[in-house]
């Protein structure tokens, strides 16, 4: 298929189709509601089941019910639904159940407003419920990465038995771009669902799908055996792109619309000859700190840039370890930065590194 121009929400909606998306249960909520009106139009010619739930918790809990059957399920959301979605996606997460989450995130704290942001970065993170977990993460910086991101996420949850989120803000989700939505992506190797609850036809004993162990050493022991199924994904997982970092005087770590809004910024930089380099988390669970070691010699400081007041900021000092001063810069609120500002932000921290 040729690159086609389309709106960001319904180019999610349809690589989740070509990835074998066979149910999407949610709830409408700006700036995401177009992807479950596309899946409404179009599910049932990939003979797959939609339904739109009385609430976002009603939908997370619909999710639980067709992973636990073995079916390929999605849901999609804004920051405060997927907050409401938080207890089931836990639930999930111990019962090891994968599934497909997108969020489409928005301006907050609270109902907050409906422009683009990346204040939900904690949230997704750690995990956003109860209990010792994490989602798999995945921050995709323009509309073609985004699709080929969805496409993987699918086996990826699979693989793992883990949900995965997609964290795309407002902005991704309403911008139309040229995409091409059977673009190839990396296939994994998938085991059969023997866990799943699709009845045993006599030929293997009935599984129990559960999160809930009412005896606390049957419990750790469980929650040990995520934990070292995290540390796998940590050590596999871990997905970066580094840019122009050769000779980089500074070095700029961002995700998503800051990172295509920082292109712009080193490319007026550069001509004005300062040479910045960027640091582009692909995952942000997990997060990418191997890319830290492939700093260049040459950087003076670090500098996070955020669409939030800063929260990738504290993983950005853990992954740096104290090797260089870190900054920042962000704008919050549904508030998008020009070029000139990030440009403004190097050079007065290249400023009071040269004055140390």
């Amino acid at each position: 298929m040729a690159k086609v121009m389309m709106k960001g929400n319904e180019a999610m909606a349809l690589a989740a189709l070509k990835a074998g998306c066979k149910a999407f249960f949610g709830y409408p909520i700006t700036p995401q509601s177009e992807l479950p009106e596309y899946l409404a139009k179009h599910m049932h010619k990939y003979g797959g089941v939609f339904l739109q739930a009385e609430s976002e918790v009603a939908a997370i809990n619909m999710v639980y019910g067709a992973s636990g059957a073995g079916v390929r399920v999605m849901t999609s959301s804004s920051s405060p639904g997927i907050a409401l979605k938080q207890e089931g996606i836990s639930y999930m997460a111990g019962a090891e159940l994968p599934a497909v989450i997108i969020n489409v995130m928005r301006g907050g704290p609270g109902l907050g407003g409906i422009q683009p942001s990346q204040a939900d970065y904690k949230q997704i993170t750690r995990g956003g419920g109860n209990g010792d977990y994490y989602v798999i993460a995945y921050a995709p910086e323009d509309l073609q990465e985004t699709v080929n991101v969805i496409k993987e996420a699918f086996d990826v949850a699979d693989l793992y038995r883990n949900p995965v989120m997609i964290a795309v803000d407002g902005l991704i989700g309403q911008m139309m771009e040229p995409v091409d939505v059977d673009m190839e992506v990396p296939k994994r190797d998938l085991p059969e669902k023997t866990w799943a609850t699709t009845g045993t036809q006599g030929k293997r004993p009935p599984v129990n799908i559960n999160s809930l162990y009412l005896d606390p050493l049957s419990l750790e022991k469980h929650a040990l055996k995520l934990a070292e199924k995290y540390r796998l994904i940590k050590a596999k997982e871990q997905r970066y792109e580094l840019v122009n970092m050769d000779g980089a005087e500074l070095v700029i770590v961002a995700f998503g619309t800051m990172a295509r809004i920082t292109r712009s910024a080193m490319e007026i930089l550069a001509q004005e000859g300062i040479k910045v380099g960027l640091l582009r988390p692909i995952t942000i669970w997990p997060f990418p700190e191997k890319a830290f070691n492939e700093i260049p010699e040459t950087a003076k400081g670090i500098l996070c840039c955020e669409l939030s007041t800063g929260q990738m900021i504290d993983d950005v000092k853990i992954a740096n370890n104290g090797r260089l001063p870190v900054g920042f810069f962000g704008r919050t609120g549904g508030m998008l930065p020009e070029p000139e500002e990030i440009v403004n932000a190097v050079k007065a921290m290249l400023g009071g590194l040269k004055h140390e």
